[in-house]
């Protein structure tokens, strides 16, 4: 009788220690998850609750056991809100690091250099990890770059932040203003940048285009920007055609061929550096540019330089099979 007792308070000792040693072990090794999976954990959730959020997902085996491990191994550490990815296989350990240290999913929209509002409008719109409605934003009130976004957020959120950082970005530009500069307020520093980042996609140019289109405004000689005739008509998007007779000698608010002086407002969202470029623009003595056919332009001085860049254009296009 007592070997009988012996050996059975042997196999439950054995047992214990059997379960004690797959408890421990069960902190790290890999769970149940065949594939990666995105858990949310929602405000005001605790690591109890998640445990059986978890299990429900088939991302751990046991919910009071991932909860004990927790406790004993990681203190019972809260969970930060927010969408998180679980790789496949993750432990009991790795999991909680995950909810506890709050490294989320990264989701991004991104607004590119001088796009205009209504495709801003549409882009977040179209986006359907967002909520909520918003309006067309005034046209260049947002600056172009790349946001981060969570999954449920108001899309005025979102919108909000790219508005602010614009004002931010506007209010830098104009403290660091140069002398040089024609525009007599924020509001006219956006509609030359607008236009000096719908004229060139170089970088190096844009200092040299505002040094243009100031030399012309302090001339009193009409800007004569292409990009200013397709504004009203598309409020920005691709026109998709020539621009016609007719609409380049509508008279608008807009279409710098038929006025002097600047737009009534910005044709685009331009960039930090087409700002800077507009409050900072190159001493030149150009006053026209044309297109070289390579994707930049060529500057000059006077209308008879001009002419004859203007001629070697179209030559390039009449090569190429565009005339």
């Amino acid at each position: 009788m007592r070997r009988a007792l012996l050996i059975l308070l042997a196999i439950v000792g054995l047992g214990l220690i059997g379960a004690g040693v797959n408890f421990v072990h069960g902190w790290s090794a890999a769970g149940p998850a065949t594939e990666d999976a995105t858990i949310t954990v929602p405000e005001g959730a605790t690591l109890k609750s998640m445990a059986v959020a978890l299990k429900k997902a088939g991302l751990i085996r046991s919910a009071d056991a991932f909860y004990a491990r927790a406790r004993l191994f990681a203190g019972s550490p809260g969970v930060k809100a927010g969408e998180y990815m679980i790789p496949k296989g993750a432990s009991n350990r790795e999991i909680v690091q995950i909810l506890t240290e709050g490294v989320g999913i990264n989701r991004f929209v991104t607004v590119p250099e001088g796009m205009p509002s209504i495709l801003v409008y549409e882009r977040l719109m179209a986006n359907d990890q967002l909520t909520g409605e918003i309006p067309v934003p005034p046209e260049g009130s947002v600056l172009p770059d790349t946001y981060a976004y969570d999954k449920g957020e108001a899309r005025a959120a979102v919108l909000a932040r790219m508005q602010a950082a614009m004002k931010k970005a506007l209010d830098e530009a104009w403290e660091k203003r140069s002398p040089r500069t024609i525009v007599k307020s924020r509001e006219e520093a956006v509609t030359l940048a607008s236009i000096i980042e719908k004229e060139t996609a170089i970088p190096s140019e844009r200092t040299t285009v505002a040094g243009v289109y100031t030399n012309r405004l302090r001339e009193g000689m009409m800007l004569q920007a292409d990009p200013t005739i397709i504004y009203p008509i598309t409020k920005g998007k691709p026109l998709g055609r020539r621009i016609r007779k007719s609409e380049i000698a509508a008279v608008n608010d807009y279409n710098t061929y038929a006025m002097t002086g600047l737009p009534r407002g910005p044709i685009a969202n331009p960039s930090k550096e087409s700002i800077e470029a507009a409050l900072n623009p190159k001493d030149t003595k150009a006053l026209y540019f044309v297109a070289d056919g390579k994707g930049g332009h060529i500057f000059a001085d006077t209308l008879e330089e001009h002419n004859e860049n203007v001629r070697k254009w179209f030559e390039i296009r009449r090569e190429r099979g565009e005339l």
